[in-house]
């Protein structure tokens, strides 16, 4: 195999906080790699040291000559008074220069620019690579290409930073949580881009199913060192489970060992000063070795919820505009007690709207939000919370109660709920300041669980938390006595959390779907895939009659006859996509499993694809 990217003894650390020690790997061509550890424990640094934007304290990042490298940095740099296409056609190369030639001429409506610009593509054969970037601004809703980067939203920002790092060509493409800021089709589109393209990927993800499908090699950084899986996200989570169990035994096993030889080091100090400096020295190995703590077992934490009356939320028949685009139209609902409710939708459509409408930030145009007497909400921002930056994190806790109740008339000290939610002990004295911006989410969703809230509404939580953040939220979530409403882009999270969805559409229309995303999915392609059977229906039906005749000279016994078996191959076809498709997502297959299905996945696209365009072809002929 082609290396691409070799990894050798690399170590970092800030102060006495290491993030990794001597770790090495390396990544090969048209290898998808993802790079999986808690926040604040260096997956970014990382990616900042291999890709030169940051120097670790030793070690060693060396890449294959030649190779050039895309990188989508989590807080991405741009300059403000560049447009969309300054920063997206940012590349020296030839076919990018004459790609932004072509854009700006039609930007600017000059014939003559157009001509030329034209002329140019033909020359250079760039209409493929042309098609290809449109695709990807099309599928990532990028239109304005003169707009100005300072005019963005930061979704917006990100969107185009992804953009970049796509179009960039490179070689090898690093990317640090492309899902952010993505809307669940944007998602579904960019893992089906990423896994058919032939490309070297290095990813740092949250989105287990984006994980799951895209990437067949996994690096988890853990206690400083990395360790290496070959397969699947569901792979990894069998095998790293082996290793913790191992790892455990050999605690035991020190531990063991640990008592007697502390027992020796009391009943003989003359040996300690004289013979026995080897055995000494072993000593502390063992007791290092015999005091890790490598307990991840989460215990089952209901925290004390406020009483929840019978009476909890009515929507009555609310809209709200904005420079005349409707965002909601007349919705509707009564939330029954504990409604856990997924809100999906794409961006802009009016999710976070509707949530400040019913916490009664913002007032609906018309119709009315009533609220129960007895509702406590705990709202989950995206943006806007605030934390002192100069307190610690120990701190921020003890303000809000030294002691939380939790279920069964128990409680946790400040120190034992931040250990709960990842925080390690060592940590909690830290400054806010010197958190992570996953671990200063990680501590405001903290702050807002301590208030004892009955109705947790929940914006985009799962936005740069880690995996391990993820499932003690997700089992705090399932395990919670109140009522959920949560704004999510997380496939997964949805899934083990929410039963039913408030689906967004355009226009402000909003329906209730009984069911997980999973569910929605499922109904959605068989919908799509009716649609597709009725429109080859229609155009069947609208067939002009009277031009039977000039069929005949142009459509004979051959062509009907394969154009009647194309209908029924197109069917089969789209069934048996849809199956694989279900199987690949249901995360109960091998890596090896996995492999082939997607294998047989990308040749079965490319063969419905091919008969589609014979039978449009054909359907041509009739006419």
């Amino acid at each position: 195999m082609i290396s691409y990217l070799q990894i050798e003894n690399l170590s970092k650390a800030f102060g006495e906080n290491i993030l990794f020690e001597n770790i090495s790997f390396s990544l090969h061509k048209d290898q998808k790699m993802a790079l999986i550890a808690k926040n604040g424990t260096g997956k970014s640094t990382l990616l900042n040291i291999i890709s030169g934007k940051d120097v670790a304290d030793s070690g060693k990042v060396s890449f294959r000559k030649g190779v050039s490298v895309s990188y989508l940095q989590q807080n991405p740099e741009y300059k403000d008074n560049d447009t969309i296409i300054d920063h997206i056609f940012h590349s020296t190369d030839n076919i990018s220069k004459i790609i932004r030639n072509y854009e700006e001429a039609i930007i600017s409506e000059d014939n003559n620019k157009i001509q030329h610009a034209i002329e140019q593509m033909d020359i250079a054969e760039a209409w493929d690579y042309e098609q290809k970037i449109k695709e990807i601004l099309n599928k990532l809703k990028i239109e304005n290409f003169n707009q100005k980067i300072k005019t963005l939203s930061g979704g917006e920002r990100r969107r185009v930073a992804l953009a970049t790092a796509l179009i960039d060509k490179a070689d090898l493409l690093i990317l640090d949580e492309p899902t952010n800021h993505l809307d669940l089709q944007m998602i579904d589109w960019l893992e089906k881009y990423l896994k058919s393209e032939k490309m070297s990927l290095l990813m740092v993800t949250h989105d287990r199913y984006f994980l799951d499908n895209v990437c067949t090699e996994i690096i988890e950084l853990d206690r400083n060192t990395a360790y290496k899986y070959k397969g699947s996200y569901q792979y990894y989570v069998e095998k790293r489970a082996e290793r913790m169990q191992l790892m455990q035994a050999e605690i035991d096993k020190a531990s063991n060992l640990y008592r007697k030889e502390l027992d020796w080091m009391r009943r003989m100090p003359q040996a300690r000063a004289t013979k026995a400096k080897s055995r000494i020295d072993s000593f502390y190995k063992i007791e290092e070795k015999a005091k890790q703590n490598i307990d991840e077992e989460t215990q089952k934490l209901e925290i004390n919820t406020a009483r929840l009356g019978k009476k909890v939320l009515d929507v009555l028949n609310i809209s709200k505009s904005f420079d005349n685009k409707k965002v909601i139209n007349d919705f509707t609902y009564k939330f029954g007690r504990k409604d856990k409710i997924g809100i999906v939708g794409p961006n802009g459509s009016g999710k976070s709207t509707f949530l400040n409408i019913i916490t009664e930030t913002l007032k609906p145009d018309t119709g009315e939000v009533d609220k129960g007497q007895t509702v406590v909400f705990g709202y989950y921002t995206q943006t806007g919370f605030k934390l002192d930056t100069d307190k610690r994190m120990i701190e921020i806790i003890k303000d809000i109660a030294e002691v939380i109740p939790i279920g069964g008339n128990r409680t946790l000290s400040a120190m034992q709920f931040l250990e709960y939610f990842q925080f390690d002990k060592e940590k909690h004295y830290s400054y806010v300041s010197k958190l992570s911006g996953g671990e200063r989410k990680r501590l405001y969703l903290m702050t807002v669980l301590m208030e004892n809230p009955n109705f947790l509404i929940l914006d985009e939580p799962t936005n740069d938390f880690d995996i391990q953040t993820l499932n003690v939220l997700e089992e705090y979530l399932i395990n919670f006595n109140g009522n959920v409403l949560i704004v999510s882009h997380d496939r997964f999270f949805m899934d083990k959390v929410v039963d039913q969805l408030f689906v967004f559409e355009k226009d402000g229309h909003i329906y209730n779907f009984p069911g997980n995303y999973a569910d929605f999915r499922d109904y959605k392609l068989a919908k799509e895939k009716e649609e597709k059977k009725e429109e080859r229906k229609l155009k069947e039906a609208i067939k002009p009659k009277e031009k039977a005749p000039k069929q005949k000279k142009k459509f004979g016994f051959k062509e009907q006859r394969e154009f009647d078996s194309l209908e029924k191959e197109l069917e089969e076809l789209e069934n048996k996509k849809s199956e694989i498709e279900t199987l690949m997502n249901s995360g109960t297959l091998k890596d090896t499993e996995l492999m082939e299905h997607s294998k047989e996945y990308s040749k079965l696209t490319e063969t419905l694809e091919e008969k589609e365009m014979r039978w449009l072809e054909l359907s041509e002929l009739q006419e």
